[in-house]
């Protein structure tokens, strides 16, 4: 397995630097079920937040693209089961993809509640707006 960072796989959707988008081409083809490559939650993140804030791609797009990444078995998707469930929320509903994450991170460690203070997040199951009244009950 070989790890790929976020900018290898900008290159690789977003086609914007020809040597480097050759480069990260020919590595993703390199890649085989037997030598996945694997992209991280972290990887993942950042790459969203690329694309919708430097390259101002939309979300049904970004959607599409993570599917894709999540749809082949050359590639190893850390956490796969939360990306493909949240992606929906993330594409249709308006949540932020890091919120989604980061509320999927938190239940897999089981924690329940996620406390913010992003009043959108917050109207997520298992995100409460921290306020004065403190920790909510268990």
């Amino acid at each position: 397995m070989i790890g790929l960072d976020t900018n290898v796989l900008v290159r690789f959707l977003t086609q914007d630097d020809p040597e480097q988008a050759r480069l990260a081409s020919a590595a993703v083809d390199q890649l085989t079920p037997e030598r996945p490559g694997l992209i991280c939650r972290e990887v993942l993140v950042e790459l969203v937040w690329v694309l919708e804030k430097s390259y101002k791609f939309g979300r049904a797009d970004i959607s599409a693209a993570l599917s894709g990444l999540l749809a082949t078995s050359d590639l190893v998707v850390e956490g796969a089961d939360a990306v493909a469930g949240i992606l929906s929320l993330y594409e249709f509903e308006g949540f932020g993809f890091a919120d989604l994450m980061i509320r999927a991170a938190a239940h897999r460690f089981g924690a329940m509640t996620v406390l913010t203070f992003d009043r959108k997040a917050a109207t997520l199951e298992g995100m409460v707006m921290l306020d004065a009244g403190g920790l909510p009950e268990p």
